[in-house]
Formats: structure tokens, sequence, C-alpha cells
């Protein structure tokens, strides 16, 4: 199967987070399913937002591409892509079926929309690392920031986070993408992400192509700064180093992704 053939993995893509990382589109719909509306989204605009669990793509056509991969080097193989990937109803039927055929580690990324849900937790608890977002400490910030579906409600998040935490045996991290919005936040964010206990903190800031500027390596420093003082580990995205990967993928990864700054 060539490149071109894939339609629900691409890269590998060189990951500051995850180094050589296999992305797997549980999605993979014309426009980006989400439950949020990020201003910073290098996918663009949402029109539609909702938290209903579908089934998108059919595990079997998944593992069949996945099946089909040239021996390359993968560090992880990561649930990702165009939107939410706990949105997908079978996410924990892929986790499972990935482990049976392969040996690398399995990352899920999530926006910790809906992982008060005991469904969504049990599919996340099978994977080997997650990494969850959390961008605002209160909810005005919150929606300014995240737009979120209906229903969504900061605070419940924070506690699924911790409650998350206390269930989760594997790797989890906090990712929290700063921009002008929620910098002056930082202290405060820090302090929850210190009651979460995370085993990393992810400081990011929008290097790709969006809407929003990204924060300055200065910046970044000082906001790495309160993490530092919380006792977490934290790395931000301009200190981190990426890996050099050969990608299976040229197009489809900037579709998926956004491109790269």
């Amino acid at each position: 199967m060539q490149s071109a053939d894939f339609k629900y993995i691409y890269g590998p893509v060189p990951s500051w987070r995850l180094g050589s990382s296999l992305g797997i589109d549980l999605l993979s719909q014309a426009e980006k399913v989400c439950s949020f509306d990020c201003t910073y989204c290098q996918l663009g605009r949402n029109d539609v937002k909702g938290t209903t669990r579908s089934l998108f793509v059919r595990t079997g056509d998944v593992m069949k591409e996945i099946d089909s991969l040239p021996g390359i080097h993968i560090d992880y193989l990561t649930l990702s892509g165009r939107g939410e990937p706990t949105l997908a109803l079978n996410l924990g039927d892929i986790i499972g079926a990935l482990k049976k055929i392969r040996g690398e580690k399995i990352a899920v990324i999530t926006n910790s929309s809906i992982i008060s849900r005991k469904d969504v937790r049990e599919d996340l608890l099978a994977a080997d690392f997650v990494i969850a977002k959390l961008d605002a400490a209160t909810d005005d910030v919150f929606t300014a920031i995240n737009r979120p579906a209906k229903g969504v409600r900061l605070q419940s998040v924070i506690q699924a986070l911790v409650d998350f935490r206390k269930e989760f045996a594997g790797r989890f991290a906090l990712q929290v993408m700063f921009t002008s919005a929620n910098q002056g936040s930082a202290r405060e964010i820090s302090d929850i992400a210190g009651a979460i206990g995370p085993d990393e903190v992810q400081l990011n800031t929008p290097l790709r192509p969006c809407m929003e500027k990204p924060l300055s390596a200065d910046d970044m420093g000082l906001i790495k700064a309160f993490f530092d003082r919380q006792g977490l580990r934290s790395v931000d995205v301009y200190s981190a180093e990426k890996k050099k990967v050969n990608s299976l993928s040229g197009a489809d990864t900037l579709r998926r992704r956004g491109k790269e700054a």
C-alpha cells in the first residue's frame, strides 16, 4: 500500500512530545469533529460541536492500513487527527486491536471534554500515554479559548482529570496551550495542575499557522516557572527537541495536523 492510499493513518511526524509519532485518525471526516472550537486550532473553525460518541471509521478498516505499514521506526501510535478522538465510539476497540499486533506504545491526545464519562475513561485506561488538555482555570477563560459544546463545564472536566489520574496506571500528561488570552492565568492553571498531579505538563503556544499569535520563548519561560514551583516536570515547545523522521504521508499530514511552522 502506497502512502497515497492511507485514509486513516498519517505520518510518522516529528513530535516534540512523542518522538516519531504515527497518527491514527478515528474520525477521518471532511470537516473536523470536535466538542471544542478552540481559537488556536490549526484546522480552522468548527461549525458543529457536540459530545455524542459515534462510529466514524470501522475498526477493521483502520487495522487493514496498520497491517500494511512498511518497516519504519515509530515511537508512538497516536490517536488524534481531525477532531476529538474520544468521540469515536470504537476508541477502546482500536486500542485493544493495536496492542494485539503492534509493539509500540499507544498515546491518546484528548481535549478532556468528555473524560467525565465512565465509558470514555475505561477506553483511555487501555492506553500507555494519555495527554489531556487544560487551558483554563476559570469558566470565562474556558469559554473564550476553548468554546466548548453545550453542557461541557470546566469544573466537571477538572474533577474528571483528578479522578482519571488516580485510576490510570500509565503515563499521564496535561497539555496547556498558552496564548495572550490565558497567559495571565498561568499561576492558577499551575495550581490546578499541581492538584491533579500529572507525570508531566506540556506547555505549548500556537506555532502552527492559525488565528492566534504565539507567545515568545521568554514568555513561555516565565510561565514554566509557575509549574516548576509546583514541583511538576514541565517541558515547553521552544526547548523540546524534535526527532528527524521519514514520513509516509505529505499532504495528508498537513490536512490532519495543520502545516508545521
